[in-house]
């Protein structure tokens, strides 16, 4: 339980830490959990739950550098994310809670099959001795924004899209912008049920923004707040986040304009989850008129989205007029690259963000600045393999 955050930004923690500290919690006090993972618990930073569980193994001979293993582990790792989600499903319809993890990319290997299981729950549910099953959650980490040594390969954020698409009213999309939100979003998808929740998070160390208090009540009040550290007043421009990097990337952009731009007011949202049609959970979506209060009803909005920004902008229409709206994300330009040049790739970076504010400001001396220095960061990640932000 964090009560307060002093410097939102200043401190650094792993997300997927704080859930593996969690998983490791479950282990420990639910005899029946399972996680599910291809060959990757560790690479995800999720591998502190081998302190209490060990993977489970059959009887082949166990060598020396094989982490903890045991025909009885409930840790179920096999490079095959279709057998493992058939497995899972199985123990979810017994009762029994589970979790997947895996790599963002590949994760749309089981489309078909997790189409198939929200069918399934839809007609369990008018099944009237049929209980509840606890939810299908889905860890996403290592995602497209950050594999900077895998590739384009490896960036792929299209499950987002589909389950957003499907109008079953079954299925929620979170993005915890930070370890505290993780850790909310963890107990949100431990309390599901009838349901199947994907969340997306960084591996790596992210800046820390919000206390549990403010988590919490974004969960309960609609999926996105006001973020008022990062916000003036009165705004003559709404920021809209929805994703950990590109969320940080929304926060740096006013920084960068706040020096250039003195005058402009802007109001930073954050949204922590999306559903069908809609900002927020299946259970809590955001109404029209709290979307009004949050994104007032006129001014100009750019949003910045882990996914296809095309998926986000859909839902924004569903609140507001397309002629408000100003959507970045991932424009399925990727590369073995560093982190920010693949953020410049995508016009997603603080500077793109910037660019944008400057045409509205009609100062085109600051659109060259702004682009002047993408140039430059491209050409450096291209000579040194380095940015010239870190």
């Amino acid at each position: 339980m964090i009560d307060k955050v002093e410097q939102p930004g200043a401190e650094k923690f792993s997300p997927a830490k704080r859930i593996g500290e969690l998983l490791t919690e479950e282990f420990k006090h639910n005899p029946h959990f399972y996680f599910f993972s291809p060959d990757e618990t560790t690479s995800n930073k999720l591998d502190q739950i081998f302190e209490v569980e060990k993977r489970a193994w059959g009887s082949l001979p166990i060598e020396s550098w094989d982490l903890p293993e045991s025909e009885n582990g409930r840790v179920v790792e096999m490079l095959s994310e279709n057998v493992l989600f058939s497995v899972m499903c199985g123990h979810l319809a017994n009762g029994e809670k589970a979790m997947m993890g895996s790599y963002e990319a590949f994760y749309p290997i089981i489309t078909a099959q997790l189409l198939q299981q929200m069918k399934f729950i839809k007609q369990s549910k008018s099944v009237r001795w049929r209980k509840p099953m606890p939810a299908v959650n889905l860890l996403s980490t290592s995602t497209c924004w950050r594999q900077d040594h895998n590739g384009f390969t490896h960036q792929s954020p299209a499950l987002i899209s589909t389950l957003l698409s499907v109008p079953s009213g079954l299925a929620n999309c979170l993005f915890p912008i930070d370890d505290v939100a993780a850790e909310e979003a963890f107990r949100f998808m431990m309390d599901a049920e009838n349901v199947v929740n994907l969340t997306t998070f960084d591996k790596n160390e992210r800046p820390r923004y919000i206390d549990s208090h403010h988590a919490k009540y974004e969960f309960e009040n609609g999926g996105a707040s006001i973020y008022q550290f990062a916000s003036d007043e009165e705004p003559d421009i709404i920021f809209a986040g929805c994703g950990d990097i590109t969320g940080h990337e929304m926060i740096e952009a006013i920084k960068v304009l706040k020096k250039d731009l003195p005058t402009i007011k802007i109001r930073f949202v954050y949204i922590n989850a999306l559903s069908y049609r809609g900002i927020g959970t299946t259970q809590n979506k955001l109404s029209g008129d709290k979307f009004s209060e949050l994104f007032t009803a006129d001014k100009p909005i750019i949003a910045n989205f882990h996914g296809y920004p095309e998926t986000l902008e859909n839902i924004l229409e569903n609140y507001t007029f397309r002629g408000r709206l100003r959507v970045h994300g991932f424009n399925e330009e990727g590369s073995t690259t560093t982190p920010f040049e693949m953020l410049r790739r995508n016009a997603a970076s603080r500077y793109d963000i910037a660019i944008d504010v400057a045409k509205l400001a009609h100062r085109l001396d600051l659109v060259s600045k702004y682009e002047m220095f993408l140039a430059q960061n491209h050409f450096r990640a291209i000579q040194s393999g380095e940015d010239l932000i870190k």
